[in-house]
């Protein structure tokens, strides 16, 4: 689940040593599942284990995992690295911000999934985001658009130019996309 590196784990045994006997690491998530998703580590002293916790053993400690952060921890990757700034601690997590999807996964998962991890984030710098409706027999992946996206003037371009540009390169199921939102200009608009 999570890889830690053989600097970062020296790192945290250094941490751990002065911290109270049974001290370990945890690793999570706030907002799993959400483009505000962000990783975290802190020290997690055995009081604060709950049974429900996963526990991940290393080096002279364990990394603690809560249930609900798990499946958003898939290929997280945690490393020390010291180069001419200094040195920090590095903690990758490709799939924060969305589940990794399964092998079998169907199409609504696998363009819901591109959505929340490829479009979204984009558009997010532009407070706005779009939804999967959904896909029809002829393959149009329906959406509809929220926040700052309802009553851009620029949604068209962002629909056909930038959305559909891109499932229909990664999707040879999907012929087109179509907009279903009432877009009505207001304060919350992006210009």
């Amino acid at each position: 689940m999570i890889t830690i590196s053989e600097a970062a784990q020296s790192h945290f045994a250094k941490l751990l040593a002065d911290q109270a006997e049974g001290t370990n690491i945890r690793v999570f998530v706030v907002n799993p599942g959400t483009a505000q998703a962000e990783c975290g580590v802190s020290y997690c002293p055995a009081d604060a284990i709950e049974e429900t916790d996963i526990k991940l053993p290393f080096n002279g400690f364990d990394a603690v995992v809560d249930e609900e952060s798990a499946p958003f921890l898939e290929e997280a990757d945690i490393d020390f690295v010291t180069d001419k700034m200094g040195s920090q601690l590095t903690l990758k997590a490709p799939n924060a911000k969305a589940k990794k999807l399964s092998d079998d996964a169907s199409l609504q998962e696998r363009v819901q999934h591109m959505i929340e991890t490829e479009i979204n984030p984009q558009l997010a710098n532009h407070g706005g985001q779009v939804n999967l409706v959904e896909i029809t027999e002829d393959g149009i992946a329906v959406v509809q658009f929220g926040g700052g996206c309802n009553g851009c003037s620029m949604i068209d371009v962002t629909l056909k130019d930038g959305i559909e540009t891109q499932m229909i390169a990664k999707f040879e199921e999907i012929t087109g996309v179509r907009d279903i939102t009432e877009h009505q200009s207001g304060e919350h608009s992006y210009y």
